[in-house]
């Protein structure tokens, strides 16, 4: 007979690994705190875990481990503190900092047993699997979206990478429909935001002729998102040449004149109603005079602020004109609520701005009330200038923050699976491991949890094959190094600091991640370096051990505004979704698009929401795998949580870039 030695509820060799293995949390949110604590009381005592985010007011509703008097201190550290008061005998480290930091190199995740992520974005996603595999250690991936959750395992060699399937990318939208003919709420909220962050090329045509170009009210200036008036749009002209014209006239001399938004703004000491007046006046009268966008299309009606808010009496007969009943953020104002909104946030953030200092920016952030109150107001009066039904301060933030309502028994379920994964992984079972989902609701055999076989690594994968390679198609002609860089290695690779050296006999080096080196180069095309049809360009990114190799197809025809295509990527390999699978690919809050809720007052009912996996058996995760819905019973695939699009594989749970919960899921 052998006997079994217990400790607890696990066997003694068991325990003992836990008590010596040292394990990294990546995230510090809504399932990493929970996760924390299963850690803690399961038996590891050697953690460290690390957070780049500060506590938030809206993270104490699910993140048992801060409290109010944490508010604007380090999740990591507060984290720590909490976790040492219940368990003392733990040896924790945190890090209040970025993952991506390059002091968290290859050699410092070869410190860990075992890594478990909670993160909140893609990017640093991307970043943790890739060190993971450099590495050579078990990662333990996870996300929540609602009700719904997955956990899963990567090991290298034996599983697929996060990366190994293609993700749909973000949903954009034409410049011009932001611009002159918005349809959807959405339209105005990403107009709202660019009117914060981003480029605003206002087109506003006054009395003296001249254009009025808003580099931005408050943030960083980025010249491919503009929200004035489009006069290059397509439908105002039937002959391309046209078109063509007008796209160029702005650029002609004569008797127009350019001015930065930042000295017109500070020339008017940032006058909330001479803001408003451009931008819901005068550039709505310029879009009028766009006869041809109005044909088949309502009119827009400007609003001046002399003749709608004095002269009515909105702000002195009714400030608020609020409508529906509940919370303050789920009450919708009427416009001359929102007019006060818009005045009062120009007048804090410019307020917020000079304390700033000279040269000083601003970046906006859905928790920051000034910002958000700013994007509210701005979005709902172009909302009731296009005949739009304006939208609660709640809906607009879910929908500017790309965010779906977190749930807190969703993160503590899958904080457990985490654990549970963990310990087939410290037993020496990884071939036992599994992704795991949580549903909405039962499958038919009453199952919520419904585990699947892990699938092995994909030979096409561009990260974890063994001589990762890909193809990309531009015109050498007009790409620049610089956008070779940020927007395809970077942005598209998920590359840190990338070297680039040309495939040419002469080892000619195209980009250094060494300051200085190779900063002269940036402005100048690939094709001034030789780079042509066929050209072959090796990069490395030696914080991520990393090599990609990236075959160059020049190619004249891209489609207009594309400035490149990998050739194999995921809009030629990702399921064109059936309109029965359109319907259903709901989440949370009428999500209709891969990056933004649907707005519209016709969006499905909940019942969409629901993902009803058809078996409980273990099954493999693959590409033929379906679910039903509820409200029909016809098939879909398991959609990818982060984008709301049908997924080519299984779910990748992931959360917002750039937002502060870990357990809200980025629709990028």
């Amino acid at each position: 007979m052998v006997t079994l030695q217990l400790v607890g509820s696990l066997r003694k060799e068991l325990a003992d690994s836990l008590s010596t293995c040292r394990v990294l949390v990546v995230g510090a949110g809504g399932i990493g705190c929970e996760l924390l604590k299963n850690v803690v009381l399961t038996g590891f005592k050697n953690i460290e875990v690390i957070d780049l985010d500060i506590i938030d007011v809206s993270n104490l509703n699910r993140q048992f481990l801060f409290q109010k008097k944490h508010v604007g201190k380090s999740k990591a550290q507060v984290a720590k503190e909490s976790v040492l008061q219940f368990c003392p005998t733990a040896n924790i480290t945190a890090y209040h900092d970025s993952i991506m930091n390059p002091d968290y190199n290859v050699e410092f995740f070869r410190n860990f047993m075992l890594v478990m992520n909670a993160l909140d974005n893609r990017v640093a996603r991307n970043h943790v699997n890739r060190m993971c595999l450099a590495a050579d250690i078990p990662l333990i991936e996870s996300g929540t979206a609602g009700y719904l959750g997955q956990v899963t395992v990567i090991k290298k060699g034996l599983t697929e990478c996060y990366e190994c399937q293609p993700k749909p990318t973000q949903k954009t939208f034409p410049g011009c429909t932001i611009r002159n003919t918005p349809s959807e709420p959405i339209h105005c909220i990403v107009w709202a935001k660019y009117l914060f962050k981003l480029v605003v090329l206002s087109s506003m045509v006054l009395t003296i002729q001249f254009y009025l170009h808003l580099s931005q009210l408050f943030g960083e200036e980025d010249a491919d998102q503009e929200v004035s008036p489009d006069t290059a749009d397509p439908e105002l002209s039937w002959n391309p040449a046209d078109t063509e014209a007008r796209a160029t006239a702005s650029d002609q001399d004569g008797d127009i004149k350019r001015v930065s938004t930042k000295d017109w703004a500070r020339s008017t000491g940032y006058d909330p109603v001479k803001l408003f007046n451009k931008l819901f006046k005068d550039d709505i009268q310029y879009l009028l005079t766009m006869d041809k966008l109005w044909k088949k299309r309502k009119a827009p009606l400007p609003l001046d602020w002399l003749e709608f808010v004095i002269l009515s009496g909105c702000v002195i007969a009714c400030p608020q004109g609020v409508t529906g009943t509940g919370l303050k953020d789920q009450q919708v104002l009427g416009v001359g609520g929102y007019c006060q909104l818009f005045s009062r946030s120009v007048e804090t953030l410019h307020s917020v701005l000079a304390d700033k200092g000279d040269g000083a920016e601003l970046v906006w952030d859905k928790d920051d009330p000034p910002a958000m109150d700013f994007v509210t107001a701005a979005a709902n009066l172009r909302m009731y200038i296009f005949s739009m039904n304006m939208k609660s301060r709640f809906d607009i933030k879910s929908m500017a923050g790309n965010i779906i309502p977190a749930i807190a028994t969703t993160n503590a379920v899958i904080a457990g699976l985490i654990v549970l994964e963990a310990l087939k992984i410290l037993s020496g079972d990884v071939e036992q491991c599994r992704t795991i989902f949580l549903n909405k609701q039962p499958n038919p055999r009453k199952k919520l949890l419904v585990p699947c076989a892990l699938d092995p690594p994909s030979a096409n994968c561009y990260v974890c094959a063994s001589k990762p390679e890909v193809t990309v198609k531009l015109n050498v002609h007009k790409t620049l190094v610089l956008a070779l860089q940020d927007k395809i290695l970077k942005e598209k690779f998920g590359m840190v600091a990338p070297d680039v050296q040309i495939e040419d006999g002469k080892g000619t080096i195209l980009i250094s991640s060494e300051e200085g080196e190779t900063e002269a180069n940036n402005c100048k095309f690939l094709s001034d370096f030789a780079i042509r049809n066929g050209s072959r360009l090796q990069v490395d990114d030696f914080l991520q051990d990393y090599t990609l190799l990236v075959n160059v197809i020049h190619c004249e025809n891209l489609e207009k505004d594309v400035e490149f295509e990998v050739v194999g990527d995921a809009p030629d390999k990702a399921p064109t979704p059936t309109r029965s699978q359109e319907e259903g690919k709901n989440i949370a809050n009428g999500n209709k698009e891969s990056s933004e809720p649907s707005t519209s007052s016709e969006a499905p009912a909940e019942q969409n929401d629901i993902l009803l996996v058809d078996s409980d058996e273990e099954v493999p995760s693959s590409s033929t795998m379906a679910v039903s819905m509820e409200s029909g019973g016809h098939k879909r695939k398991l959609h990818d949580a982060e984008t709301g699009e049908a997924s080519a594989k299984r779910q990748h749970l992931s959360q917002p870039s750039a937002d502060d919960d870990n357990d809200i899921i980025a629709l990028d």
